[in-house]
């Protein structure tokens, strides 16, 4: 069967003959997986819908298929009810299409640090069976690019018995350790569908909201020194602050992901690269969630090199970065400094991503700022989200003894160091004024004061 993909067409003619060889429809592609089977499906905004959808359509013949990734964006029709008995998801990390699957007892959450997800796969706690990858297509050498997806999928994938990659000319070409040569895949099925988009920060907030973080990401941008290296987690804050470093000097970036608001940063000559002690005058992450002018934006550019997570999160690589700066973001801060950001009380939530990773790394690091950062409360103002005590059943995923920092729109709490007396008092000055008394009174109940 030959390509009709226009970008593979040009190709020298083995590599050609190689590839085209390969290329079958989705239904017959997915044939291959078996009931029982373990299925890695890459993840974020890198799902390969068409080789999802084909093997959903099996449903009558297949049962107890596992399927394998971490944040998914889009719709999985392996968790609707109607598929119930053929597909289990087994999630690492949640987002919003993969909650409620979670939480009805559908699919099944695995708490782990993001470095040490691939290891499942490397050390052989995990045998995954079949691996649906969505890739750019071939290059002259025939090496396909995991494109916005590199660190999570790559090490998982490679392990597969069997590899079904989507090819797709809408996947961007991400340099780096990113690549997949098209000996290793053994079904290649051919698409053109646009690449999912999830665009960070908070749509559709309150005026009050938006000021709320605005003030946030203005405190931690004073924090943020020239020469700084920079880690942003996902959300509202991480991209707040980038809105104010546009009078810093020589920036860089070494981050599990990054997203859009990065760009007018590296265009204004503010993210530099210049002062990192490694991978000098690059910006170096895992994956990427945005929009297409992101995609576009790391499409062969040599500026930036994806690397598999267990690299980019390794708390000792993160550490060699000078003035190394972790911003991470809670759904909860007890005022002893414990935090929650991966649950409400029982009912799981997201999970650990690459929180402690980089707030380890930043602690380790010459200079660096290790930064937990939440708005003081939630539910226009009725809820603090500064705590006498975490809900029950919640989560501590990073430790008290792992803070250093912790950011409200009320101000900066240094608490490395710091004994429990001097932590709730620096905690309660950052919370919000209507709940402080309540929790000056509990904290002499404990004698904490």
């Amino acid at each position: 069967m030959v390509s009709e993909l226009n970008s593979v067409v040009n190709l020298p003619v083995n590599i050609l003959r190689n590839y085209s060889k390969k290329v079958v429809s989705a239904d017959e592609a997915v044939k291959v997986i078996k009931s029982g089977d373990k299925v890695v499906v890459h993840s974020n905004c890198a799902i390969p819908m068409k080789l999802v959808h084909s093997m959903v359509q099996r449903k009558d013949e297949l049962r107890d298929v596992e399927i394998l990734h971490v944040l998914a964006v889009g719709d999985l029709p392996y968790l609707h009810e109607d598929v119930k008995g053929s597909f289990r998801h087994t999630s690492f990390f949640m987002g919003a299409s993969v909650r409620k699957a979670v939480g009805d007892g559908r699919a099944d959450f695995v708490p782990i640090f993001l470095y040490e997800y691939p290891k499942l796969f490397s050390k052989g706690y995990i045998k995954p069976n079949v691996a649906l990858i969505h890739v750019s297509p071939p290059d002259e050498h025939g090496f396909c690019s995991y494109g916005v997806e590199v660190g999570i999928t790559k090490t998982s994938a490679e392990k597969s018995d069997i590899i079904i990659a989507q090819v797709n000319p809408n996947m961007p070409r991400a340099l780096g350790d990113s690549f997949i040569h098209i000996n290793k895949i053994n079904y290649i099925v051919e698409s053109d569908e646009e690449i999912a988009e999830l665009p960070q920060g908070e749509r559709d907030i309150s005026p009050h909201m938006a000021q709320v973080y605005s003030r946030i990401g203005e405190l931690i941008a004073e924090m943020i020194e020239d020469g700084s290296t920079l880690q942003m987690g996902i959300g509202a804050i991480p991209d707040s602050v980038l809105k104010f470093l546009d009078t810093k000097k020589d920036l860089g970036i070494h981050s599990e992901m990054f997203s859009d608001g990065i760009i007018d940063l590296v265009e204004n000559g503010i993210i530099t690269n210049s002062r990192k002690k490694i991978h000098t005058g690059k910006i170096i992450a895992g994956f990427v969630l945005g929009t297409r002018k992101l995609y576009k934006f790391i499409n062969n550019n040599p500026l930036i090199e994806f690397h598999p997570q267990e690299y980019v999160n390794d708390p000792f690589v993160i550490a060699k970065n000078d003035k190394m700066v972790a911003i991470n973001s809670a759904i909860e801060v007890d005022i002893t400094g414990q935090v929650c950001s991966d649950s409400i009380g029982t009912k799981l939530f997201s999970g650990f991503g690459g929180q402690v990773d980089f707030i380890r790394g930043a602690s380790s690091s010459d200079g660096g700022k290790p930064i937990i950062a939440l708005p003081s409360t939630t539910k226009n103002d009725t809820i603090s989200r500064i705590v006498p005590h975490l809900k029950p059943g919640a989560g501590v995923v990073t430790n008290r003894a792992d803070v250093h920092y912790v950011v409200t729109e009320f101000g900066v709490a240094q608490l490395f160091g710091k004994s429990i007396r001097q932590r709730v008092l620096e905690l309660i000055n950052i919370s919000h004024p209507n709940f402080r008394e309540d929790l000056l009174r509990y904290a002499r109940e404990l004698k904490y004061i």
